[in-house]
Parts: structure tokens; C-alpha cells; sequence
């Protein structure tokens, strides 16, 4: 009824993925630029897959 047992679908557990692996990234970038760099390629990774689902 208000989407609280609702599962996530794929597209958006990979979507939220996504998003923690920018917002990891950008800490990261302050700090440790090729952790960040990593982060960021894990992200893109990401959202290639993404895009396959479409």
C-alpha cells in the first residue's frame, strides 16, 4: 500500500550503489585521490550496468 514492503529492483539497488560510490569518491578526494580515482571507476562500472538494464 505505501511501498514499505515493496523490493528494490535491481536498476535501483545498482542506482543507490551508484550514489554511495560518488558520495565515498568525493570524501575520498579530499584525502586520497587514487582511492577516489578507484571509487569513481567502481561508479562507472556501475553505471554501465545500469544501462545495459535499460
Amino acid at each position: 500500500m505505501f511501498g514499505i514492503f515493496k523490493k528494490k529492483s535491481k536498476k535501483e539497488k545498482l542506482q543507490s550503489q551508484y550514489e554511495q560510490l560518488l558520495k565515498e569518491a568525493y570524501k575520498l578526494s579530499k584525502i586520497n585521490r587514487k582511492m577516489s580515482d578507484q571509487k569513481n571507476f567502481e561508479a562507472a562500472e556501475i553505471m554501465k550496468q545500469i544501462i545495459k538494464l535499460d
